[in-house]
């Protein structure tokens, strides 16, 4: 390899030691290149011994991490402690949301079988030895609440218990359908508050609302409910589906949440 001249020779393996002296687990092909002075095809073939060696993965193109011993089984650090350097890279907002948020309360009732990423811009899902991550385009991101958790490589920003509830309902079709939903509001409920759970729910779309405090109290948690329902009799003009796209009977009428039941949500207890 041919260094820059007044440099002293690096290995790449060398370059990923230091990085990690340094707390950081991951890089850019661009930053590599550079750290180790040479051309972008001796860069890349560096790289590339090192991922075979399980040192070192690519969750996207140009951006690497460094695998741990205690991660390589897996083949790939757990997406949550990469994400957050990831969009710094993208320069995109994010957050983790849905299944993954509630994780994080305390409310996923089954392991996730993908990390959700809440995002501006669409993007495709990445994968990374056996990690998997979708991303979940939102509107109005920057609007929804999140809080900081540490994970061992960093903060990264999830969806506070307010912001998932209503994210719940309002990508139901992302995480398996109302039952989904109605099982993790059973869990996710003790964490929710009930004045910011409306002042949450006022910024989307007033059916989400409907939905949403209906099946609140379809799990027990009248309570958290409350301000909720006080809310939609407040606005609440017309009546609306459970289930959307869905056929309904009139007779089935929830009058409290101006809502047709066309659909029976059974929670996983």
């Amino acid at each position: 390899m041919q260094m820059n001249s007044g440099t002293s020779p690096q290995s790449a393996r060398e370059y990923i030691a230091s990085l990690t002296a340094n707390g950081r687990y991951h890089f850019t092909s661009t930053d590599a290149r550079s750290a180790l002075g040479v051309s972008a095809a001796a860069s890349k073939l560096a790289l590339l011994r090192l991922a075979k060696q399980k040192l070192i993965a690519s969750p996207a193109r140009g951006f690497y991490v460094i695998v741990p011993p205690e991660y390589r089984s897996i083949g790939c650090l757990p997406a949550e402690q990469f994400i957050p350097a990831f969009m710094h890279h993208l320069e995109q907002p994010y957050y983790a949301g849905l299944l993954s948020a509630a994780q994080y309360h305390g409310a996923a009732h089954h392991q996730p079988q993908e990390f959700q990423v809440m995002i501006t811009k669409p993007h495709r899902p990445l994968r990374c030895g056996s990690v998997r991550v979708s991303f979940i385009t939102r509107k109005h991101l920057a609007e929804v609440p999140v809080q900081h958790f540490n994970t061992p490589r960093g903060m990264l920003l999830v969806s506070t218990p307010e912001a998932t509830a209503v994210d719940l309902v309002n990508y139901q079709n992302h995480i398996g359908g109302l039952d989904q939903v109605a099982t993790i509001l059973a869990e996710l409920a003790e964490k929710i508050d009930a004045d910011k759970l409306t002042a949450v729910a006022q910024k989307t779309p007033l059916p989400i609302a409907q939905r949403l405090g209906y099946l609140l109290e379809q799990v027990g948690s009248e309570d958290k409910a409350h301000s909720l329902k006080i809310y939609v009799h407040q606005h609440a003009r017309q009546n609306v589906a459970l289930l959307p796209m869905i056929p309904y009977q009139p007779s089935t009428l929830n009058k409290d949440w101006k809502l047709y039941i066309n659909a029976d949500v059974e929670a996983e207890l």
